[in-house]
């Protein structure tokens, strides 16, 4: 190897209708992942992907499955076909349990269960149409931060991801979404977008989850990553299970800190980022966190095929 790479997996917002359905067509390992995922959940998750419908496939408990196993299929058939290990791996939100079965740490059947369970207690926490998200463009962090806390009120409303330089997004109670981003505009903001989401991820509304989500986290059997992994809430390698399961935790109700993760990784000699699920979105985020590094996906037959040559 003549770069040191790191693989990262996406989370919610990768998924679509058709997904690797190109690859699927040359690889039977890809169908013959989600038919591993399928009965452990009881419903044909290859079905759902390709055939909808898209508003089935949104729900959060379908979601997360569904990308932590296409995440998954990609990750075996980058083994199968002779791929290198990378030197470390880190996932955005949901992507971290994908992270998590590639370093050995779950299995993939016991991270498909995990992630089923974390999207209904997520749903559950809050009433479907009474929280919201979006994502906002061309701020500085510390003024959205200012502008979540004047909007707040009596409500919830904070940054959820810091995805890339002046790209973040803000999770909240509905009304107090809306504020911040009036908010937001008024104060500069190149773009206020709000996002079609079923839950309002990484905020305090998500803590009543995190807490009933314990009994699952600490219930299975967990391995010591084999490969090193970096943490959303941290920024930081898991110091320790224990660590890593109560970082897993507090994940649901605290931000994703996806680019102090990035230059966690350049810190340690990273060069080039993988992105081992459905879509490009990290791919997008990768190139604007830190400078020097070069990107790929994994997300289409050339995809594949260019990932490959980079890293031979």
């Amino acid at each position: 190897m003549s770069a040191t790479f790191a693989f990262v997996f996406p989370g919610q917002g990768s998924q679509s209708i058709g997904m690797l359905a190109e690859l699927s067509a040359q690889y039977p390992l890809i169908q013959e992942t989600f038919k591993e995922a399928s009965d452990v959940l009881g419903y044909d998750m290859w079905s759902l992907t390709q055939h909808g419908p898209k508003k089935y496939l949104s729900q959060t408990d379908k979601t997360q499955p569904a990308i932590l196993t296409a995440s998954i299929a990609l990750w075996r058939l980058w083994l199968s076909k002779g791929g290198e290990r990378p030197a470390y791996v880190a996932g955005h939100s949901l992507g971290e349990y994908s992270a998590l079965v590639a370093t050995d740490s779950v299995s993939f059947v016991e991270a498909v269960k995990l992630v089923e369970r974390r999207g209904q207690l997520m749903q559950e926490a809050v009433p479907a149409g009474h929280g919201g998200m979006a994502a906002i463009l061309g701020l500085d962090n510390i003024v959205v931060i200012e502008v979540c806390a004047e909007a707040a009120h009596d409500e919830v409303v904070s940054v959820a991801n810091f995805n890339s330089p002046g790209h973040v997004v803000i999770s909240g109670t509905k009304a107090a979404v809306v504020r911040a981003i009036e908010g937001c505009k008024a104060r500069g903001a190149k773009l206020t977008l709000p996002l079609l989401v079923s839950v309002p991820s990484h905020c305090k509304l998500m803590r009543p989850a995190a807490e009933r989500f314990a009994e699952s986290i600490f219930a299975i059997n967990w391995q010591t990553p084999q490969i090193p992994l970096v943490q959303n809430v941290s920024a930081t390698f898991a110091a320790d299970l224990n660590t890593l399961q109560c970082d897993l935790l507090r994940q649901l109700y605290k931000p994703v800190r996806w680019v102090e993760l990035i230059q966690t990784l350049v810190a340690n000699s990273v060069t080039k980022l993988v992105e081992c699920g459905p879509g490009k979105v990290l791919t997008g985020l990768n190139k604007r966190c830190a400078d020097g590094v070069s990107v790929a996906n994994l997300n289409t037959l050339d995809a594949f095929a260019a990932a490959r040559a980079a890293l031979s």
